[in-house]
């Protein structure tokens, strides 16, 4: 079995409740990881704490919060740091698919995405940092999209963030490298998820398998490869790995 070093660590989930953020939290927990995992609601946030706990064995601990707000992420930090003492791995992954063509995009929703996909992992990692250069180091990893680096039509204004993400990723990785602080970013393409589900019409699995047919590899992303992606990427296994933009879309995306 690979050891990943991981056990021990403290691990900061955001969007952790479903989908990728869940499956993240279920394989570090897995590995020994003490877990925090936030999301906006409650019932939910706590069902998954729950099944997590019971599936793993792991210490998982759930606190709702909305990271567009910069209080809710402080009383998440704070809580965090009272209940194990520091932060060793933020996953910064709340975030919602927002695509449209540009003169449908309002001020409103162009707020919306900013205060959500990318101040929201500012405010994580302005919190987070220095607790992590009190330990000695830590890992982030940035959740954005291969829409980041080359964007369709009328993916706005999802794919302006996220490259705003991507920015702001490779920037941390330079300033915080000699503090052991690496930052990395997994740029997603297709990944089987709740709001995928949700926004599905009739039957699920031929949704998936029409979603498919834009994907080389020929299927929709498990949120458990994209779990063991994260893992990876936080563990020692990965000491050298900084800076960097993974693609995690089956060849979709138009960059490498």
């Amino acid at each position: 079995m690979l050891d990943l070093g991981l056990t021990g660590k403290v691990a900061v989930i955001t969007g952790g409740s479903e989908g990728m953020g869940r499956a993240a939290a279920e394989k570090l927990a897995r590995e020994g990881v003490r877990v925090a995992i936030c999301a906006r609601r409650k019932d939910v946030l706590e069902n998954a704490a729950q099944q997590i706990r019971h599936d793993t064995g792991g210490d998982v601990f759930a606190m709702p919060a909305d990271v567009r707000r910069a209080a809710d992420v402080k009383s998440l930090v704070d809580a965090v740091v009272q209940r194990y003492g520091g932060v060793d791995i933020l996953l910064n992954n709340a975030g919602t698919s927002a695509a449209a063509s540009f003169e449908k995009v309002d001020d409103d929703a162009w707020q919306e995405d900013i205060d959500l996909k990318l101040m929201g992992a500012i405010r994580l990692c302005r919190l987070i940092i220095p607790l992590m250069k009190q330990r000695g180091g830590g890992r982030i990893v940035n959740v954005t999209t291969v829409g980041g680096k080359a964007p369709a039509p009328r993916a706005l204004p999802t794919s302006v963030t996220r490259a705003a993400g991507i920015n702001l990723t490779k920037s941390l990785a330079n300033e915080y490298a000699a503090d052991k602080i690496r930052v990395n970013t997994i740029c997603i393409g297709l990944v089987k998820s709740a709001q995928i589900a949700r926004r599905a019409k009739g039957d699920l699995e031929e949704h998936y398998r029409e979603l498919a047919k834009r994907v080389p590899l020929g299927r929709v992303a498990e949120a458990s490869e994209f779990a063991d992606l994260v893992a990876f990427l936080v563990s020692d296994r990965a000491a050298y790995i900084t800076g960097t933009a993974i693609n995690f879309d089956g060849g979709m995306g138009a960059t490498v």
